[in-house]
């Protein structure tokens, strides 16, 4: 019962329940009123009629040669109409003239005797017709204030001899007959428009809801299409309100993504301040270690410098790296999403680090059901994947694995990749601070690698987050938004 199209079909059976529900009563009243009077009187005149034409059969049977028994006919003229209420009749022949007349039940003054003039031309010629045609005749005359009623019956004994009766019956029950049959007509005629709007209503208004659909279906993307208005009231204003809402949607979005950039600045700014101390730290280090190689150099024989200004080299690199992390930190990132060949791209990733992980006897696997294609900045998400699985092969103990799954989850839009490994996993009290710069649980490692890899997903829109592997090791999954092409 929820369609609109049932609703309105029903609807519109309902309303032709009802209009025939109207006919039935209207005809029942009908039989019941003004219309039956006409039925009525019809029926008293045929039966009257041919009670005394039968009568007047049995009496006399057979063809007579002689002339009709005027006697016996007054007789049955009195006895059958004296049963018929307001039915008066006669005997009609063509040789002789109205031999009879009677009208028992008249409810004047006196008895009344006399044919009446005004209808006797009628009479005659129905008597007349009757007579020659061997046939009984009925026939309603509408007056002006009344309906005349005149039936002749044919005598079988006597040729061109008929039985007329005749009664009166007020106009008022044709006119209502005629309004009977033009009500239904209406009623008819109101089921038949009625249907033909509903229809048309029905029809106009699944088109508009069909075109809604495809609007809504052919929308790309993750934005409110803007519908166009149907025409129909109630439609547009769904219309209206979605529009609207699309536009507060976007002006959301807009505000979003002022907010998150915000938040990005923010957060590099906090970082920065948490940063300053253990920047002049692994400055300090380098600067001192070449000081120190430098007095030592000075001090020591011709011939020692080489090696001297090999370790100074080695520190400067280091500082060379140091910057470039640090500059690559607190710059904000600027991504050029592409279509990217997904297994291709997983394949090079495993293959950047396979020297590291060889070298430690650790085991690289990639799992997953890897779509063909997604699309993403493939550039700055290599470096993400890459320090993460840096970080997997650093950690693994010998003869140990490093795993790169790939999981798609449709339903929230999202490509899911998932770096681990089988190592000691991640101490508890560096967890909450896992992802700030200089956070680090490893002598060698400065800890911009996983600051850098969480800002790769929050460019991206996604993110980066840990999740302790069941039986002991690290989990890192990086989420990003899918998009198949």
């Amino acid at each position: 019962m929820r369609s609109l199209r049932i609703q309105l079909t029903l609807f519109w059976a309902l309303l032709l329940g009802a209009c025939a529900l109207v006919a039935v009563v209207l005809t029942v009243l009908y039989q019941s009123g003004s219309g039956a009077q006409v039925a009525a009187g019809r029926a008293r005149v045929a039966q009257a009629c041919g009670d005394i034409a039968a009568r007047y059969a049995q009496s006399v049977p057979g063809v007579a040669a002689d002339a009709p028994r005027e006697d016996l006919l007054r007789v049955l003229l009195h006895v059958v109409l004296l049963e018929a209420p307001r039915v008066e009749g006669g005997v009609w022949s063509a040789s002789g003239g109205m031999l009879g007349y009677a009208y028992p039940t008249y409810e004047g003054s006196g008895v009344k005797s006399d044919v009446p003039s005004a209808e006797e031309p009628l009479i005659v010629e129905m008597a007349r017709q009757a007579g020659a045609g061997r046939q009984p005749l009925v026939n309603l005359v509408r007056g002006t204030h009344e309906v005349l009623i005149v039936a002749a019956c044919p005598l079988a004994a006597h040729p061109d001899t008929a039985v007329w009766t005749m009664t009166r019956v007020h106009a008022g029950a044709i006119a209502a007959q005629d309004s009977l049959r033009a009500g239904i007509a209406i009623l008819a005629l109101l089921v038949v428009v009625s249907g033909a709007w509903l229809g048309w209503v029905l029809l106009r208004g699944l088109r508009q809801v069909g075109r809604l659909e495809e609007a809504l279906a052919g929308a790309g993307g993750d934005t409110a299409p803007v519908l166009e208005r149907t025409g129909i009231r109630e439609l547009d204003r769904i219309v209206d309100g979605f529009n609207g809402f699309g536009a507060r949607l976007q002006e959301a979005r807009a505000r979003l993504q002022e907010a998150l950039a915000q938040q990005h600045r923010d957060l590099r700014l906090t970082s920065l301040g948490r940063m300053t101390a253990s920047v002049a730290h692994e400055i300090r280090n380098p600067i001192a270690a070449m000081r120190l190689k430098v007095d030592n150099a000075l001090a020591a024989p011709p011939g020692r410098e080489a090696g001297a200004l090999t370790a100074i080299g080695t520190q400067i690199d280091r500082l060379e790296g140091l910057v470039q992390s640090l500059l690559s930190l607190v710059q904000p990132l600027q991504l050029a999403p592409r279509a990217v060949d997904l297994p291709a791209w997983l394949q090079e990733r495993l293959d950047a680090v396979r020297p590291a992980a060889e070298a430690r006897g650790v085991r690289l696997a990639l799992r997953g059901d890897v779509p063909s294609q997604a699309v993403f900045d493939p550039v700055h998400a290599a470096r993400a994947i890459d320090n993460l699985l840096d970080n997997a092969v650093r950690h693994a103990p010998g003869g140990g694995e490093a795993v790169l799954c790939v999981q798609v989850d449709a339903a929230r839009a999202r490509c899911v990749l998932t770096v681990e490994d089988d190592g000691p996993g991640v101490p508890e009290d560096l967890r909450a601070q896992l992802f700030e710069p200089f956070a680090t649980g490893r002598t060698d490692g400065n800890g911009l690698g996983l600051a850098l890899a969480r800002e790769v997903a929050l460019a991206h829109g996604g993110e980066l987050r840990y999740a302790p592997r069941e039986g002991g090791g690290a989990r890192f999954i990086l989420e990003l938004p899918w998009r198949a092409s």
